[in-house]
């Protein structure tokens, strides 16, 4: 989406590629966390506290890079922006890797077959 709709500095914030721009942003901020908030919840829920670990230390991580580029000076905001950015990839990695190890597949549930 960003490609898309890239920030026009000489355009007026109120331009459609820079509203285009800022609600993609918006979207992306909104939907990271909340994908990392529910996989934390359900991954309690349904046995799988490791992977509910990962998904709360990656929002940990993503909030602290957040912070950090807001408060500390801009020398250093690049470190902070990857905080945010790196978190996102290595967990999407480690969902990856869940996936591909059979880890969230669910269990088969048991019949209760009288006669067998």
């Amino acid at each position: 989406g960003y490609e898309l709709f890239p920030w026009i500095s000489g355009d007026s914030s109120s331009s459609f590629g820079n509203i285009m721009h800022l609600l993609v942003t918006e979207l992306v901020v909104l939907f990271s966390i909340l994908s990392m908030v529910l996989i934390a919840l359900s991954g309690r829920k349904s046995g799988i506290p490791s992977l509910s670990a990962w998904a709360l230390s990656a929002f940990l991580i993503m909030t602290i890079g957040a912070i950090g580029s807001g408060l500390m000076p801009k020398a250093v905001f690049g470190l902070f922006e990857r905080f945010s950015t790196f978190s996102t990839v290595i967990f999407n990695t480690i969902l990856g890797l869940y996936l591909y190890w059979g880890k969230l597949t669910p269990p088969i549930p048991k019949k209760n077959n009288p006669i067998t």
